[in-house]
C-alpha cells in the first residue's frame, strides 16, 4: 500500500512539474515579447532623458532626485519613462497651466472662446496654445505610463517564469525521491519471508 501511494503522489508530482515547465516557459516568453516591444517603441521615440544643461537643474529637488540616475540615457525602459513622465513633462505641464489639468484648460477655453469672435482675440489664442500644448503633453505622458505599466508586467511575468521553474525543480526532486522510496518499500516486502502454512 505504501509503495502504490508513493507512486501515486509522485506521478501527480510529475505531472505538475510539467505543467509549472511550460507555464514557466509561457511566462517568460511572455516577459521576454514584452520587454522587447516596450524597449523598441521607447527607441523610436528618441527621447534623450533631460541633464542639468537640458533643464534637469531647474526642477524641483525631488523631480531632480527622481530623474537623477537616468540623465543623459536614451529612454528604453519602464522606470525611465514613468520617471520622465511624472518628473518631468507633468511638472512643466504644471507650471505652464497653473496646477489645472487638460480637462480644465480645455473647458475653460471651449468657455471663454466658443465665440468665433472671441477666439481671435490675443487671451484666446493664448489659451488656445495652452489647450494644445496640455493634450499634446498629456497624450504622451500617458503614453510613457503605459510603456512602463507594460514594462512592470513583463517583469512580473518573468519572475513568475522564475517562480515556475524553481517550483517545478523541487517537485521534481520530490517525485524522484517518491519513486525511490516506493522502489525501497516494494524491495522491503519481497525480502520479508511469507509463511508456507501453519504448523502443528
Amino acid at each position: 500500500m505504501r509503495a502504490t501511494l508513493d507512486k501515486l503522489i509522485s506521478g501527480a508530482g510529475l505531472l505538475l512539474a510539467v505543467v509549472l515547465l511550460v507555464a514557466g516557459g509561457l511566462l517568460w516568453w511572455a516577459h521576454s515579447f514584452i520587454q522587447d516591444e516596450v524597449t523598441s517603441q521607447l527607441s523610436d521615440q528618441n527621447i534623450t532623458m533631460p541633464t542639468a544643461q537640458t533643464g534637469l537643474s531647474e526642477l524641483p529637488k525631488a523631480d531632480q532626485n527622481a530623474l537623477a540616475p537616468y540623465a543623459g540615457q536614451q529612454m528604453t525602459t519602464g522606470p525611465q519613462a514613468k520617471a520622465y513622465a511624472d518628473h518631468y513633462i507633468k511638472v512643466h505641464l504644471s507650471e505652464a497651466s497653473g496646477g489645472k489639468s487638460y480637462s480644465e484648460v480645455s473647458g475653460q477655453y471651449l468657455q471663454q472662446c466658443s465665440d468665433p469672435a472671441k477666439a481671435q482675440t490675443a487671451s484666446c489664442q493664448k489659451l488656445g496654445q495652452l489647450r494644445q500644448t496640455m493634450f499634446m503633453g498629456s497624450t504622451l505622458r500617458g503614453l510613457l505610463l503605459y510603456g512602463y505599466a507594460f514594462a512592470t508586467m513583463g517583469t512580473i511575468a518573468g519572475i513568475g517564469a522564475i517562480v515556475s521553474w524553481v517550483a517545478a525543480a523541487i517537485l521534481l526532486l520530490l517525485s524522484g525521491f517518491g519513486i525511490w522510496h516506493a522502489r525501497r518499500a516494494r524491495n522491503a516486502v519481497a525480502a520479508v519471508p511469507q509463511p508456507v502454512g501453519a504448523h502443528v
